[in-house]
This record gives structure tokens, C-alpha cells and sequence, in this order.
């Protein structure tokens, strides 16, 4: 079933419409893609804490410790054939980085967490926003027997004028904590420095954690920042354990057909508005041995990902050390690409790459071993992906940097960067807070006067 609507003016006002369903997300290309995906009132979810999924649906919640991309697997299947749309239901959700452990045989300390290590619901309709075409779809291919029946109820929600109740505004009501300090990063540092002169490692990438007591809905602080900080992988996504503002400029794996692709971020300088300056700090990433060395281990490591699920022969680097400019920072930006093997799908491709390379460093195993030791939080939902799979097999997901979580009137950002031979504390402390400026100023911004 696919019913054409209005295409809207403001697509934000189009989620507004469908927040009040359970489960609502928005995967937005903020201007900058050509594709919008919104859905909501997921026919079942699937939500992993401490090894263990809950999987809830029309039948009741039932509980299980079998490998939760293998739950997802069964959830997907069968495959529909090719679809007219790029999304028509299948899943959207999150993988928290901490979900890497497991199948990296990597022993996590007792460290606190808010935030699931998956979160993942199966959405039966989907809302498509073609911004090339000025097109928008309503899609479902009706594997949920309820998806009939409300299906009038959600044309008119789209068509008819927005009736939204008026959100409370996003107010932080603390001040921004962050962790590590100055001091503690520089001695995980030194050690990572250690590490690497003592060839454990080749680069660890090292993050900082900011933390903030908060009231009102994040969804009203996602939509000043989007127009801040436009990226094309963001996303909004609310559930009842957490909700995700992610700004993220990096795909993480891409599956269309039997052709894969990932787009490793790896180098970065901030933006200027002297147009000059701009330009010079552009060259100097373009022109960095450091980075562009960077960017290389990063490109084998997930050459060697993308080798496991592959067919043989056809893992290629596409572009190497590309600059892409962003709101804030230049990027530099590789692409490497590979024909998926016949014995592979989607899920094998993402757990056989996760977490990406480009957020722990290499070799990619010893790398998360001594993040575990030296970073004083999890992860969470940082660092993880947040992926759509439809029921036709396909797949697009990023990684979840940028990315703001609330839970528990708490709201958290992340931010870091790769540690090599030749880096500079100051430097890659810099680093992290040109990454995270934007997003800290922005809830800066909503502190009381004092």
C-alpha cells in the first residue's frame, strides 16, 4: 500500500504529527539528503540490556539470551521483494556500542549505564520524503494485520492541519559536567602513548563524556540544533528507556542490493568565517601526514571488515582522503566499497563490522580493550549506529557521533578523537571540543540567567 501526500513545507512538523505514537522516529537528512524516513507505533520491539532481549509484540513480551542480531534476523524474514521506495517497514533503531563486546570476546568492567545496548522497533508503515522528487509517501507492504486498519487514521493525520500539543522547552537545570577532566585525560593519554610506543596499538581513539541535569522535551532543543548543525545523518528517535538526538555526519555501512559501502571519518579541523582561514585550516587537513596516516588505518581496518562478508576480489577504496565541510568542522573522509557475498545479509554485514573502526582505533579488538580500561563511563548509544533495515533486505545506518542521549531527566554528549605515534594532548583535547562545541553551546544556551 503506498498513499501520496502533501509534500510538506517542514518535515520536523510532519514528525510532530506522529510523535504522540509510541516509538516515533525520524531519520532526517536535515537538507542535505535527499531522503526523510519517519515512522512510529512499532508492531514489535526488540530491547537488550546486560545480555539478555526483550522482545515485545501483539503476543505479549518474551525474554531471550540468543544473539540479538539474531532475533533481528528472524523479525526481518521472509524478504519482500525489490520495493518502489527506498523504506516500505522492516527495522529502525539503535546499536549501542556496547554491543561490540561479546562478539570481540572482550570482558566489560562495572561500569554504570542508563541506556540499552539495543533498542530496536519493527515498523510496519513508514513516511518517505523524497526531497529530489518534492514527493511524499505513506508505505507499508501490511505484514501487521492492524496496519489496515489504521491506515485512514494516518492519512488524515498527514493531511489534515498539524494539531500537535505544544512541547515543553528544552532547559538544562545544571551546569555541563564533563569526564574526564583536563588532568585525568592527559594520564589516559600518556598511557595510550605507552600503548602504542610499546607496539599494543597503532591508535586509540579517546572520548570525553559531558553531562547535564535537564527539563522539558529534547525534541524542542533537536530542532534548534538541526538547524545549528544540519548533518545528513541525523536522526530523532524516542522510546520508553531513552531518546536519541544525533547530528551525525558519517555513514557507517550502506546495503543496497548485493553492493556495500562504508565512509570512514578519520581528520578533522574547525570551521572559520574568514573565508581565508577557512580555506587554509581546509588544506592543512587535506595536507596532514598525521591524518591522512590516520585515515589509512582506519580504511584497512574496515578493508579487512568489509573482507569477511565480501566476496572475494571486490572490496575496493573508492576515495581516499576526501575533505568534506561541515557546519562546524572539514572532515576528511574516505570510501571504500565491496559486492556482498550470497551467504551474507545485512545483519551479518553489520556485526561483522561493528563497532566501527573509525571510533576505536587499530587493531580494532586491543584498541577497545584499553578504551574499556581508560575511559571512565560506557559508551552507551555513542559511538554504536543507528540503522534502518527494510523487509527487502536493504540497509543504511551511521555512527553516532554528534549525538546527544536523555535519560532520566539526564542528557549526555560525547565526543573524541584518535590517539597516534605523533599526537599532542592539547591538541586532541582541542579536538574533542571543536567537535562538541556546537552542540555544548547550544545547551549552554538554555541555562537560566543567573
Amino acid at each position: 500500500m503506498i498513499a501520496e501526500m502533501p509534500y510538506p513545507e517542514s518535515v520536523p512538523d510532519v514528525f510532530e504529527a506522529i510523535s504522540d505514537l509510541p516509538w516515533p522516529v525520524f531519520l532526517d537528512s536535515a537538507g542535505l539528503g535527499r531522503y526523510d524516513i519517519l515512522a512510529a507505533a512499532p508492531c514489535a520491539t526488540l530491547v537488550t540490556k546486560n545480555g539478555r532481549t526483550e522482545i515485545s509484540d501483539r503476543d505479549g513480551k518474551t525474554l531471550s539470551a540468543e544473539d540479538p542480531f539474531d532475533l533481528l534476523r528472524k523479525r526481518l524474514l521472509p524478504l519482500e521483494a525489490e520495493n518502489p521506495l527506498p523504506f516500505m517497514g522492516g527495522a529502525i533503531g539503535y546499536f549501542g556500542y556496547d554491543l561490540g563486546f561479546a562478539p570481540s570476546g572482550i570482558d566489560k568492567t562495572g561500569k554504570n549505564i542508563d541506556f540499552p545496548d539495543l533498542a530496536v522497533g519493527i515498523y510496519d508503515w513508514a513516511i518517505v520524503v523524497d526531497h529530489l522528487k518534492k514527493t511524499m509517501h505513506l508505505a507499508s507492504n501490511c505484514r501487521d494485520m492492524e496496519t489496515k486498519g489504521i491506515w485512514n487514521g494516518l492519512r488524515e493525520r498527514l493531511s489534515s492541519p498539524l494539531r500537535h500539543p505544544r512541547k515543553a522547552p528544552f532547559r538544562l537545570t545544571g551546569k555541563i559536567e564533563a569526564a574526564p577532566s583536563l588532568d585525568e585525560y592527559g594520564i589516559a593519554f600518556a598511557k595510550i602513548k605507552e600503548y602504542i610506543a610499546s607496539g599494543d596499538c597503532y591508535q586509540v581513539n579517546l572520548a570525553q563524556c559531558f553531562e547535564a541535569p535537564f527539563t522539558g522535551d529534547p525534541w524542542t532543543l533537536y530542532r534548534t540544533f538541526r538547524a545549528a548543525s544540519p548533518a545528513p545523518y541525523s536522526a530523532y528517535f524516542s522510546n520508553p528507556h531513552c531518546r536519541i538526538l544525533s547530528a551525525s555526519p558519517e555513514c557507517f555501512l550502506e546495503r543496497q542490493g548485493n553492493r556495500v559501502q562504508t565512509r570512514p571519518i578519520k581528520g578533522t579541523r574547525p570551521r572559520s568565517s574568514d573565508p581565508a582561514e577557512d580555506a587554509r585550516l581546509a588544506r592543512s587537513l587535506a595536507e596532514s601526514p598525521k591524518d591522512r596516516a590516520e585515515n589509512l588505518m582506519i580504511v584497512d581496518l574496515l578493508r579487512n571488515d568489509l573482507g569477511k562478508v565480501c566476496a572475494t576480489g571486490t572490496v575496493r577504496v573508492e576515495k581516499l582522503f576526501e575533505i568534506e565541510h561541515f557546519a562546524s568542522v572539514h572532515h576528511m573522509v574516505s570510501t571504500i566499497s565491496g559486492q556482498l557475498d550470497a551467504s551474507h545479509d545485512a545483519l551479518s554485514l553489520l556485526k561483522s563490522a561493528f563497532p566501527g573502526g573509525s571510533i576505536t582505533g587499530a587493531p580494532k579488538i586491543r584498541a577497545m580493550e584499553i578504551i574499556e580500561e581508560l575511559e571512565p563511563f560506557r559508551r552507551g548509544p555513542y559511538c554504536g549506529a543507528m540503522a534502518r533495515i527494510g523487509f527487502d533486505g536493504n540497509m543504511d545506518s551511521s555512527i553516532m557521533i554528534r549525538t546527544l542521549a536523555a535519560s532520566a531527566n539526564k542528557i549526555r554528549l560525547w565526543a573524541g578523537g584518535g590517539i597516534v605515534a605523533d599526537s599532542e594532548r592539547d591538541a586532541e583535547y582541542q579536538e574533542i571540543r571543536h567537535k562538541a562545541n556546537v552542540l555544548l553551546s547550544l545547551m549552554e544556551s538554555t541555562l537560566p540567567p543567573c
